[in-house]
């Protein structure tokens, strides 16, 4: 059986760029690319077909329905999904990834179809945290009748240690903005706000590295009049990606709510300092005594400082929180292969007819 995998009908941010190369960034991204290497022969679900991509980009036209599991990271329209699939005598096979948190919706009609559609499909989930959401959205949207049926399913995803790079110094410490969107629970003004007052003590040069519906933001327009942010769209390549995070000091988190924080993840392992919100969600991917969780902005201001001043002795301090250097604990507490392997049995449980990934 083939696996089609659909993302980016919501956001609309393309998967596959111009070029045919896959987009790099965010956590939707990162699953689609982990899906692909986990199922060869694995397609993209979109809208149009893509001749010459590097992988297959098909629409729901050119799959055989009876032969295909659709993984819908657009969870609230697989619903929508079924219908564009269900043919007389077919019965389409739809599981949910729910790779971001419910709550960066708001209003009742996008509650009311996720809760039907976690009702009516599997869904697994990046994080316990993530799948505690889903199962609220469930007790309070769903009828109990469906709601008590549901499948639901979660792992870590976990970072990609070989595809680091070795460290390369920078003359001025630089302070990336560890998102690839403007919304507001990433507080980006907050951010900036934060990093104008570092600068006004040390010298420091920003990176932002956004998704194409928000480069194109009156926000991203502001960022981008100070000569010392520079603002760019994503690159396909990972190695861009990785070459990006090997010249980066420190990274400031700012968002209010995280389904998992990949991102912050990976910038930890490739040896950069992160300043965090002191936040339920960024408690839970770190060790319990990381000395460098925030309360106010001034507390930032401060930390932020220190970080790109002194990072060696920064370092030194987050190592002696973890009991290791934070990229090893980093490795250790967040494994790419026991995400995978255990994606991979609870793909084989609901469906057992997907052939197990390599």
């Amino acid at each position: 059986m083939q696996v089609a995998v659909k993302y980016g009908w919501i956001d609309h941010d393309p998967v596959v760029d111009e070029s045919g190369a896959l987009s790099t960034g965010g956590g939707g991204q990162t699953i689609v690319h982990r899906l692909l290497d986990m199922y060869p022969g694995a397609v993209l679900l979109d809208r149009e077909r893509r001749e010459g991509a590097q992988v297959p980009v098909v629409t729901f036209a050119d799959i055989d329905v009876e032969d295909t599991l659709v993984i819908n990271l657009d969870v609230i329209d697989s619903v929508g999904v079924f219908q564009a699939l269900h043919r007389p005598g077919n019965e389409p096979r739809i599981m949910n990834f729910q790779w971001t948190t419910p709550s960066i919706y708001h209003h009742q009609v996008n509650f009311a179809a996720m809760a039907l559609s976690y009702a009516l499909f599997p869904t697994f989930c990046s994080g316990n945290r993530t799948a505690g959401e889903v199962r609220e959205v469930l007790s309070q949207w769903m009828v109990s009748s469906l709601g008590e049926k549901a499948k639901i399913a979660w792992a870590d995803l976990g970072v990609f240690p070989d595809r680091l790079k070795e460290r390369q110094p920078t003359d001025v410490p630089r302070v990336l903005y560890p998102a690839i969107y403007l919304s507001e629970r990433k507080q980006p003004l907050r951010f900036l706000e934060i990093v104008e007052a570092v600068r006004k003590r040390t010298p420091i040069e920003v990176d932002m590295h956004l998704a194409q519906s928000h480069l194109i933001t009156h926000l991203a327009m502001n960022f981008s009049r100070r000569p010392w942010i520079k603002v760019g769209p994503l690159t396909a390549p990972r190695d861009d990606y990785w070459g990006t995070l090997s010249r980066t000091t420190a990274f400031l988190a700012t968002s209010n709510e995280e389904a998992y924080g990949i991102q912050y993840l990976e910038a930890l392992l490739a040896g950069a300092i992160g300043v965090f919100p002191d936040l339920p969600w960024a408690r839970a991917i770190l060790p319990e005594t990381y000395p460098f969780f925030y309360g106010s902005d001034q507390q930032a201001v401060d930390m932020l400082t220190r970080a790109v001043s002194e990072p060696e002795a920064v370092l030194a301090e987050m190592a002696s929180s973890a009991g290791m250097p934070i990229s090893d604990w980093v490795r250790a507490h967040h494994s790419k292969a026991d995400f995978e392997h255990q994606l991979r049995d609870q793909i084989g449980a609901w469906f057992p007819q997907v052939s197990p990934a390599t």
